[in-house]
Parts: C-alpha cells; sequence; structure tokens
C-alpha cells in the first residue's frame, strides 16, 4: 500500500497470528452466500469493495430480493463512527456484525444457532475452528478484525496537504468554498489525521420525513409495540419505510431527532451515489443542490452558491475520493 504512511494513513497492524486468522476468517465469512436463507447473499453483496463498500443501489436488495429501507453506507470508515447505522441505534461493530445474518430484509437466516450449525458444517472453516466449534464471538470477532483490517486508502485531498499543487485551481477553489461561505465544515469537518469528514452528530436533511409528518404519534405506537414483542429495532427499521423515516427518534423518542441523521463523511464520495439515508438522490450534483437548499433553510439566511461555485464544490468534492 505505497503513499499511506506519508500521508498519515497507515494501514491497521495485524501483527499476531491471532489477528491474521480473525482477519482470514472475517474475510471467508465476508463473501461467504452460503449463510443466508436463500445461498445468494452475502455481506458483500451490499458492500461490494470494488464500489468502496458500498453497492450502487437506492436501498439495499436482501434474500429472495426483498428490498430493505436503507442506503448501504461505506464500511471501510465502520470503525471510525462513535455510533453505527443511519441512526445511531448501536455502537459496538461486534455486535452490528451478527446481525445482518439474522435480518429477514438482510441474509434471512431464523437465528444464530442456524448460522454457526451452516458455518461449522462446511470444511472451509475447519482451518479456524482450533478443535472446537466456531461461536458467536469468534463470528463477531472475525468480521470486526476484517473491518478493521481494510486500509484507509489516501485520497488526492489527502495527499495535497502537504503538496497543494496535487489540487487544480477549481477544486482549490471548491475547498475554499467548503470551508468557508458553503459552511460545510460545519458537518464535515476537516480536523483529524486523516480529516474526519463527519460531526459524527445527526442532522435534518429534509430527506423523505414528508411522508411521516403528521403521523408521528402512530408510528411511535407501533415502536412500542416492537419493544413490548422482542422485535430488534433493525428488524422494523428495515421492513418499515415509515418507521425508517424517523431517523434518531426511532432509538432516542426525543423530539428534536425527528427524521434526523448521521452526518456520513465524504470519503470516496464520487464513488458511492446514490446519496442520502434512503439513496433517494442520484447524483453528486444533486446531493450538493439538495445540501445548499436544506442548509439555508436551516441557517435561515441563503447560501447563495453561483453556477461556477457549485462546480468548483463539486470538484473539490471528487478530490475526497480515492483514485484506484
Amino acid at each position: 500500500m505505497s503513499g499511506l504512511t506519508g500521508c498519515g494513513l497507515s494501514p491497521p497492524s495485524s501483527d499476531t497470528n491471532g489477528d491474521a486468522t480473525s482477519i482470514a476468517l472475517g474475510r471467508e465469512l465476508f463473501f461467504d452466500q452460503s449463510l443466508s436463507a436463500d445461498g445468494t447473499i452475502s455481506c458483500a453483496n451490499c458492500h461490494v469493495p470494488s464500489k468502496s463498500f458500498t453497492d450502487g443501489q437506492g436501498v439495499s436488495i436482501g434474500v429472495r430480493g426483498v428490498p430493505g429501507t436503507r442506503n448501504a453506507p461505506d464500511l471501510s470508515d465502520a470503525t471510525a463512527y462513535s455510533t453505527l447505522f443511519w441512526d445511531g441505534r448501536e455502537s459496538e461493530l461486534k455486535v452490528v456484525a451478527l446481525q445482518a445474518f439474522t435480518n429477514p430484509r438482510e441474509m434471512g437466516l431464523p437465528d444464530e444457532a442456524a448460522l454457526l450449525k451452516q458455518i461449522n458444517t462446511q470444511e472451509r472453516y475447519a482451518r479456524f475452528a482450533k478443535g472446537r466449534p466456531l461461536d458467536q464471538s469468534d463470528i463477531a470477532g472475525g468480521l470486526t478484525q476484517y473491518l478493521r483490517s481494510l486500509p484507509r486508502q489516501p485520497t488526492r485531498y489527502d495527499r495535497s496537504i502537504g503538496e497543494p499543487s496535487l489540487l487544480s485551481m477549481d477544486e482549490r477553489a471548491g475547498l475554499a468554498l467548503f470551508a468557508g461561505k458553503a459552511a460545510c465544515t460545519e458537518c464535515h469537518l476537516l480536523a483529524g489525521d486523516p480529516v474526519a469528514l463527519t460531526d459524527q452528530r445527526f442532522h435534518h436533511a429534509g430527506v423523505g420525513f414528508e411522508q411521516i409528518a403528521g403521523d408521528v404519534t402512530a408510528l411511535l405506537g407501533r415502536l412500542e409495540q416492537s419493544t413490548r414483542t422482542g422485535q430488534p429495532l433493525g428488524e422494523l427499521v428495515l421492513s418499515e419505510r415509515e418507521i425508517a423515516e424517523l431517523g434518531r427518534f426511532a432509538v432516542t423518542r426525543r423530539p428534536p431527532d425527528l427524521g434526523a441523521f448521521r452526518t456520513p463523511s465524504l470519503r470516496n464520495v464520487a464513488r458511492t451515489a446514490p446519496y442520502m439515508h434512503d439513496g433517494s438522490v442520484a447524483t453528486l450534483d444533486k446531493a450538493v443542490e439538495r445540501e445548499i437548499y436544506y442548509r439555508s433553510l436551516g441557517r435561515g439566511r441563503a447560501v447563495n452558491l453561483t453556477v461556477t461555485e457549485q462546480a468548483q464544490l463539486t470538484a473539490f468534492l471528487r478530490a475526497l475520493s480515492t483514485e484506484n
């Protein structure tokens, strides 16, 4: 991975045999379609390495061709977030690692026992078993280690921090707009090494909430019913679009969180269309237009960018993507 160290983006260490073995197990699990109810879906179906670990779909498609409600996020940044999922409903990657296998809108197995049976009856996993059946901790640990091992490739912007000439004039103008007039850094931070490009907070982007306006009381009742019956929130969110549009509120039940979603990182943004939590914005140009409009509403005054300035801002955003 040449060039990583020079940009402060070194690949995660796996300097013990235990880590290397766990990473290998996680990689095997990540690409194994046999661990789904119909044998057609693996983690890699929704998180495709060549698409920056997204899938290019508006919302991801699970077993038997059934769609969910959420746009697949880039997993290469998963270890950098303090909360996970668009609504931040989980904070432990090891917990999240097991959930897709049993979610009816993802891989659809009936329970974790079925997952372990499928794994432990396959010869391909025998080399990881060490004389005993693999358990939930092994599976969650392997997938977590694999995700942690994914290198965060430097973008042209990362490399330009030490060599400004790597950005074109339009891209440098776009950076000035990003940090200034367009106020993008209010949510997409340029702090950190590598730069975070997210404030890890939850904001209203005006996407999808009109579908549930005026019906929140009924949806709150549906949430309470789900809690009483023990239905996992992740299953409810991916199965019912109106619940999905509640955003962070479905987790906290706080009115200010209605329709709020976590700020995504902009790393690889040019490679991860479509955009927003529901994949409803098809192109980067349209995403910029929408963000400018709703940022103006949120601030109570217009963010006025000319056509040229919008093009410069988009040019800079493209420089936030890796080039391989």
